[in-house]
């Protein structure tokens, strides 16, 4: 069961989540392809493709855990966000509460579907969020949710 799942309010429901986008594992790729050029120099540059097969690893495994462990949500009531394993990064704020919901996008972003959502909520902190996928669907859908809370009035 999800972070979101196990907290939810009464009559909550999740109507949208997001995920970490796949370009977190970018960093792995890269030091195992340097990792590969090594091992192809021959026995005398072995070694330090060795190293960089275990960066690689590392990363790897560091990135595979955010992947699997950072939580987006919206529902009928909340945003919530959750990232982290060991430390646990998380917001909920109440739609009526967002502010706003800003996105940051550079061109690689732009171009792979990725980037950093910053939630504000009424007095609270405005943390970012990054490497999430399709930024700008999570924002809209956020937004749709706070105008048929505010609709309801």
């Amino acid at each position: 069961m999800s972070y979101i799942e196990k907290n939810l309010m009464n009559g909550e429901s999740i109507l949208y989540q997001g995920k970490l986008h796949w370009a977190i594992f970018l960093w792995p790729a890269t030091w195992l392809a340097i990792a590969i050029m090594f091992f192809g120099g021959g026995s005398q540059t072995a070694p330090a493709g060795g190293l960089f097969v275990l960066i690689a690893i590392l990363t790897g495994i560091t990135s595979f855990i955010n992947y699997k462990t950072s939580e987006f949500g919206i529902t009928n009531k909340r945003v919530i966000v959750k990232v982290g394993f060991i430390r646990r990064s998380s917001v909920e704020v109440l739609l009526n509460k967002v502010e706003g919901i800003q996105v940051n996008q550079g061109i690689l972003g732009r171009i792979l579907g990725f980037g950093s959502i910053v939630v504000g909520g009424t007095g609270g902190t405005k943390d970012p969020f990054h490497k999430i996928s399709e930024p700008l669907e999570f924002r809209k859908q956020a937004q749709e949710q706070i105008a048929s809370v505010q609709d309801s009035k």
